[in-house]
């Protein structure tokens, strides 16, 4: 299932990480439905041949995790344009960046650093976890800037209500690194390599330690007991959970 990236992944001219979760096995004998959920990096920076191939998946959400701050830097990207309901979750608030490292100690990628986008409470996952379960929701775009961190962490937690197994999960946040020499390319090529920056580091920026989610996950095992005892700990139940799956599964 996880070797099907070329079906899975949209490769844009000027948007990366952007692929579909559809094909992927859950343990009651169901799959995820293709065209339901896309995860992805940024969209403003989008062709006008990319703009095309984005309207005929006919996105009904497009959920933003990005800070309120890049959301204004940045832009909301073509989605809204095209009729889609836009709902900002910020998993990091603004400011949340430098407390994250406080409670981490470094500002480097890894799993106890997403286990802290915890602290800034459950709202985000109750809501979108909310907008989950409506029909009319439905396809569904998430993403935040790079559509790998904040996105796979939020990508993780579905594909573990969905019964998705870890191994699936775990291979599914490492396909981001599929799309690093491209996204270095279009910066280069575009933008020119931020000052301070060389190729290797961009596309060690660009990518992910294949190691994070698994250890994010490990976290959550060792303190609620895994990611579904965290999401019932914050109020999302069985009933929501059971809806979800009615929206994404099928089979």
């Amino acid at each position: 299932m996880i070797n099907d990236y070329s079906d899975r992944h949209h490769a844009f001219e000027g948007c990366f990480n952007f692929r579909d979760i559809g094909g992927y096995p859950a343990q009651d004998g169901r799959t995820v439905r293709w065209g339901r959920y896309f995860r992805a990096g940024r969209q403003d920076r989008m062709t006008a041949q990319d703009l095309e191939g984005v309207r005929q998946l006919g996105i009904a959400t497009q959920i933003d995790l990005r800070r309120p701050d890049e959301v204004h830097e940045q832009g909301r990207g073509p989605l809204t344009d095209m009729g889609a309901s836009y709902h900002n979750i910020a998993v990091i608030p603004e400011g949340g960046s430098d407390q994250l490292s406080r409670l981490v100690g470094d500002t480097g990628i890894s799993g106890k650093r997403y286990l802290a986008y915890l602290e800034f409470g459950p709202e985000s996952w109750i809501r979108m976890f909310e907008i989950f379960t409506r029909a009319s929701s439905h396809p569904i775009v998430i993403h935040c800037t790079a559509g790998k961190d904040r996105t796979g962490v939020s990508t993780a937690f579905l594909l573990a209500v969905l019964g998705v197994n870890r191994a699936v999960i775990e291979a599914d946040y490492a396909l981001t690194n599929r799309d690093v020499a491209r996204q270095a390319n279009f910066i280069e090529n575009t933008t020119g390599l931020p000052a301070g920056m060389d190729r290797e580091s961009m596309m060690h920026a660009a990518g992910v330690p294949e190691s994070a989610i698994g250890d994010f996950l490990d976290g959550l095992e060792e303190r609620w007991g895994g990611p579904l005892d965290y999401l019932r700990s914050i109020g999302i139940g069985d009933a929501t959970m059971q809806a979800v799956r009615s929206q994404f599964l099928e089979g």
